[in-house]
């Protein structure tokens, strides 16, 4: 069995260290496996949802960002309160990492930065949220050696891609360099990432569990995804609502090349009598309808005569 040796000594944060992680041969039939090969459809549909590719991109608004920590929230409460519960549990317990894992305080530190003081009376569980929520319930409750589905699918994925997406929503969200809003993906005591995922498979791998188990976790898994997905599609639907946020201010954002506030026409924005910058009314100039009748004549005759010429 893989070992996690002792934390520090003087007082400090228990923190996880790796003594000897078990590298040996992997077996198609070990749960690790099982969960890669069998995960891998709804693994990659996931990431082509519309709202993880826009994440991807930097294509993420605040308020959106706002509701998707929310949904993390309730998600990792239900979570973590059937870990809670099972942490006893043979079948689960060797997979209990509290101080390494454990994301509510995280989220609620993040909340808190978004929101304010007064959080919790801000925030509601959405519909998607909600089924995902209710499952997890169930499974704790019920058929607890299927809650390591929803722990593998939600942390191992935490440790991975979701390193890049809190790059992402830093920069594209101009958050604070001291991480404030993206502390749910800040692992503290975790000291190698790619080391306790290791152990975290190998320990999945020593449960004790008959092939028919296994099968049903992976199908677990797989609808923990199908959870995920469905609260993805639910953001988007409403990040697709949500009126194009301003930026520097409330002033919209510039299209041309170069710093807009550098641009000597910029001043009538901040309430000078300068005229505006003139791409911004080229722009707005193009967008009248007479001004486009004239252009889309204009274009006619010009691939008119362009015809002309090659015959």
């Amino acid at each position: 069995m893989p070992s996690a040796l002792e934390s520090p000594v003087g007082g400090e944060e228990d923190i996880l260290h790796y003594e000897e992680i078990e590298d040996g041969a992997v077996s198609p039939m070990d749960l690790s496996e099982l969960l890669k090969e069998g995960t891998k459809e709804s693994h990659d549909r996931a990431e082509n949802t519309q709202f993880v590719k826009d994440f991807l991109k930097g294509r993420i608004k605040k308020e959106l960002f706002k509701l998707a920590t929310v949904a993390l929230y309730f998600t990792y409460s239900a979570l973590e309160e059937e870990m809670d519960r099972n942490e006893d549990n043979p079948v689960f317990f060797p997979l209990y990492f509290p101080v390494e894992l454990h994301r509510r305080e995280a989220l609620a530190k993040d909340l808190k930065y978004f929101y304010g003081e007064d959080w919790k009376e801000k925030i509601q569980c959405s519909k998607a949220t909600q089924q995902y929520v209710d499952r997890i319930h169930h499974v704790g409750q019920h058929e607890p050696e299927l809650l390591v589905a929803h722990a593998y699918t939600r942390y191992m994925g935490d440790l991975s891609g979701g390193q890049v997406l809190k790059k992402v929503a830093q920069r594209a969200l101009k958050l604070p360099s001291t991480e404030e809003g993206i502390q749910f993906y800040t692992f503290d005591n975790i000291s190698n990432a790619q080391k306790f995922k290791q152990l975290y498979r190998a320990r999945m791998n020593a449960l004790d569990l008959d092939k028919n188990t296994k099968e049903r976790i992976v199908e677990e898994a797989n609808k923990a995804f199908r959870f995920n997905m469905q609260v993805f599609d639910e953001l988007d639907k409403i990040g697709r609502s949500l009126a194009e946020e301003a930026q520097d201010g409330g002033f919209p954002v510039h299209d041309g090349k170069g710093d807009i506030r550098k641009c000597p026409y910029y001043a009538d924005k901040v309430g000078t009598a300068s005229p505006g910058c003139p791409f911004h009314a080229a722009v707005g100039l193009a967008r009248q309808p007479l001004v486009q009748l004239v252009l889309a004549a204009c274009m006619a005759m010009a691939a008119g005569a362009a015809a002309w010429y090659i015959l």
